[in-house]
């Protein structure tokens, strides 16, 4: 066996877990999106269904050994089913409009359902810890008003936002045009407003003070060298997803790059609309594929310690050190592996994982 902290899924979507298998892999982020849109707008299988397909993703996390997640939610319905499925992290409440006619209230009434989800979680008896955060979802789905607003009313919980996740993304923010314009327009989502900034991604995101410490950049296929010293500097978190990549038309995230640069790296899934599991040691597995050249030991790390860090719960989680809780997970290890952390990062299934548990 090999004895391992609970894992770090810093970056999932649990209420699109109905999605699974509805949205096929596409050829460029604007397709993907578009067609998920679709699928959104026609209307899900109904609240009980839609909840039921998050716990069981969530209940399905848990038992492939992941301990915390860091959740995007535009409906707040999945802070609940992750307590119930015995996760705790961070519920990020991302909020969309690139259009918004009043942005203030937009985030002062997202804290509201926040604080309402906060207090259902402190009536249930031992809920696993958990924090709810306002936050943006990308640059081209976010007006600067918007962005303004969420940092003017952070209470000081962790940021996230996806950053630099594809070329399409890259091309509206430098010229304005190409098919993430015209797919605001279809959607009815332009703002004749907005000026093109004429940068990249991460620079623009700088530039609005929305790279604070500890933020999350999700994604980050697209980042320049620039951009990688920027989120460096800034003392932010790299989150890589590069299943979902693949699937969505993003393009391979330059996970070597990454690691070379000294920015930390945690790890996440994406939804189950854009990967085939939610598991991380699939992800891990992915990475390793793609990036031969780091060490398994950075990859379990990413998987493990920085991703705990990431959300916010370093002190209590990500190490097996004096101190922290002891959420351990073991790994069943055939008796012919001569190296166990590359055995970890090789594709480890479910059925070889146990969550220890303290004697009676």
């Amino acid at each position: 066996m090999a004895l391992l902290p609970g894992l770090v899924n810093a970056h999932t979507h649990l209420e699109l877990s109905w999605l699974a298998g509805r949205v096929p892999p596409a050829a460029s982020m604007d397709a993907w999106i578009t067609a998920l849109v679709g699928l959104r707008r026609a209307g899900g299988p109904g609240g009980e269904a839609e909840r039921r397909a998050a716990f069981d993703a969530a209940v399905a996390m848990r038992q492939a050994g992941t301990v915390l997640v860091g959740d995007i939610s535009n409906t707040l319905v999945t802070p609940g089913l992750l307590a119930d499925a015995g996760l705790g992290g961070v519920v990020f409440h991302e909020l969309l409009g690139f259009s918004a006619p009043d942005p203030a209230n937009t985030v002062r009434e997202a804290w509201m359902r926040i604080d309402r989800e906060v207090q259902a979680l402190a009536e249930r008896e031992a809920s696993p810890p958990m924090t709810l955060t306002v936050v943006a979802h990308a640059p081209y789905s976010v007006s600067p008003a918007l962005f303004r607003a969420i940092l003017a009313q952070s209470r000081g919980a962790p940021l996230a936002i996806h950053l630099a996740e594809s070329s399409e993304e890259v091309e509206f923010l430098r010229t304005g045009g190409g098919p993430i314009r015209r797919m605001l327009e279809q959607l009815g989502a332009w703002n004749d407003t907005w000026r093109a900034p004429q940068c990249d991604p991460v620079r623009y995101a700088d530039d609005l003070g929305y790279l604070r410490p500890g933020a999350l950049v999700v994604h980050a296929v697209h980042i320049t060298d620039d951009g990688l010293d920027r989120v460096r500097r800034a003392g932010a978190v790299i989150v890589t997803c590069p299943r979902s990549n693949e699937w969505v038309g993003a393009g391979v995230p330059p996970l070597e790059r990454f690691y070379a640069s000294g920015v930390p790296i945690a790890v996440g899934t994406d939804s189950l609309a854009s990967s085939p599991s939610l598991s991380v040691f699939d992800e891990l597995a992915a990475m390793r594929r793609l990036a031969p050249g780091v060490a398994a030991t950075a990859l379990l790390e990413s998987a493990t310690r920085i991703g705990a860090t990431a959300l916010g719960y370093g002190e209590d989680y990500g190490t097996i050190s004096p101190g922290r809780r002891a959420a351990l997970i073991s790994v069943r290890v055939p008796s012919h592996v001569a190296d166990v952390e590359e055995y970890l990062v090789g594709g480890v299934t479910p059925h070889a994982v146990r969550w220890v548990e303290r004697p009676s």
